[in-house]
């Protein structure tokens, strides 16, 4: 059996992968892909860790770990196997709807495919599969933009020691029907920044892109 590339010696490891927790309504004796996912998972880590450390070698260690979490998202895995017609082979309970593009299940699925590769042909085997996914064309630097509390989260996580971004509401102004809300946004060892927004949350964001962009214009 060969699926993205990667021919399995054991085909009964990929048709365990491709084996949803969801089977179990159907048959409570089947093995599912869970422990499959968790170490797909990790192996998974290491081949984006591996990736944008060899292929960006002046970013700094916040912003790579922001690159590779977003590569290997739920988000990117399943974007990377839309079009490939995957979901519709993977193992689910008898009458079962269609999973949607950007169902976890699908991610999972994926993690523990990668997992079975690992077994059944080392690291190398894993890669493979990794490459023909071309899950590094998502670790752009600019993948964020349209996250930047989920972006100033992780880079404030990864300093040592952790720390977290934290948001406070300055002021309210503006008329009762519309008002406007001043954030500020801190990060200790990162500085601080303020927005103004017809929401809090917007705020928080568009505070959290001005502190974000100052981080990367210092490098």
């Amino acid at each position: 059996m060969e699926i993205f590339g990667y021919r399995f010696n054991d085909p009964a490891l990929l048709e365990t992968a491709l084996t949803t927790p969801a089977r179990k309504m159907d048959n409570p004796s089947a093995k599912d892909n869970q422990r499959l996912e968790f170490l797909g998972d990790a192996v998974l880590g290491m081949l984006s860790a591996e990736c944008v450390y060899h292929d960006f070698p002046n970013v700094k260690e916040g912003a790579l770990t922001v690159m590779r979490t977003h590569m290997v998202s739920a988000a990117a895995l399943c974007a990377a196997v839309g079009e490939s017609g995957f979901a519709a082979s993977l193992r689910q309970n008898r009458g079962a709807a269609p999973l949607p593009p950007n169902s976890k299940t699908i991610a999972d699925a994926l993690e523990a495919v990668i997992g079975a590769a690992y077994l059944d042909g080392g690291y190398e085997a894993a890669k493979k599969i990794f490459r023909t996914l071309e899950l590094e064309a998502n670790a752009g630097e600019g993948e964020w933009v349209a996250n930047p509390k989920g972006e100033l989260q992780v880079r404030s996580q990864s300093m040592n020691p952790p720390r977290r971004p934290e948001y406070t509401l300055v002021k309210t102004s503006g008329k009762a029907h519309k008002p406007l809300f001043t954030v500020r946004v801190a990060v200790e060892g990162f500085g601080e920044a303020t927005a103004e927004a017809g929401n809090r949350k917007e705020a928080e964001a568009l505070a959290a892109g001005i502190l974000l962009r100052r981080l990367h214009a210092g490098g």
